[in-house]
């Protein structure tokens, strides 16, 4: 069986299986359409109006580092970054430079933290079979927080808001996605300006990258009737950008 990416991004049998698992949750009953579909065409209509919302880059800070590498290590060393506190666990990226898809989830949660992963547990399992339904091994994914730390009871302001924003923007100027997925109401806000409610449904442009918001796994575990929504999301960031 092979994944969205053709005959070099084959999927193995338990990836295979994630996927299916994934199609049933989500309702879907036909793998994509009633007629098969050809993902490597290029699309010959204009994207609409509508899905060419494109942000303009922030302005670069000249004292965050431009290098993945270099980045990685301000993130686990730099003392004041946005929610950071006595009480706060560091919660650090995971992936490689160039990824197929980087995920930006919101602030991590007690599991995350204690796994020392931005998305873990019977999340981190949902988030897998997701990437596997749209042809992408979750090894190959690169996924950040918008808030490096795990801080309980505590929210973002205005101002960390928009702080947040500006490192995520550099953080993913450095990885290089190839596309950019958002997961969940915090990271739509503080990227795109909207709600998730209001950015769900449309391609976005970050940094460059092709992005699309969809609910955080967390989220879709506690609501399964938004996982055919989800599965839409994941169709959309798969599209051609042509």
């Amino acid at each position: 069986m092979y994944g969205m990416g053709g005959e070099d991004n084959r999927l193995g049998t338990a990836d295979a299986a994630s996927a299916l698992a994934w199609w049933l949750e989500a309702g879907v009953d036909i793998a994509v359409a009633e007629a098969p579909r050809n993902w490597l065409k290029p699309r010959t209509e204009p994207v609409r109006a509508e899905q060419a919302q494109t942000e303009p880059p922030a302005a670069a800070d000249p004292d965050l580092p431009d290098t993945l590498d270099l980045f990685r290590d301000w993130l686990e060393e730099a003392p004041a970054l946005p929610l950071a506190n006595a009480g706060a666990r560091r919660v650090l990226p995971h992936g490689a430079e160039a990824a197929p898809v980087m995920l930006i989830a919101e602030m991590p949660s007690g599991e995350d933290a204690a796994q020392g992963r931005p998305i873990a547990g019977d999340a981190w399992t949902l988030m897998v079979r997701m990437l596997a339904a749209i042809g992408i091994d979750a090894a190959d994914a690169y996924s950040a927080s918008l808030s490096c730390f795990h801080s309980p009871g505590t929210k973002l302001d205005g101002q960390e808001l928009e702080a947040c924003a500006a490192i995520a923007r550099r953080h993913i100027a450095a990885a290089k996605p190839k596309r950019l997925l958002l997961l969940g109401d915090v990271p739509a806000r503080a990227l795109l300006g909207k709600p998730l409610t209001a950015a769900r449904g449309h391609v976005h442009k970050v940094e460059g990258i092709r992005a699309v918001v969809t609910f955080h796994p967390r989220q879709l575990m506690t609501r399964p009737s938004d996982k055919a929504l989800a599965w839409r999301d994941l169709l959309l960031l798969m599209e051609d950008d042509s």
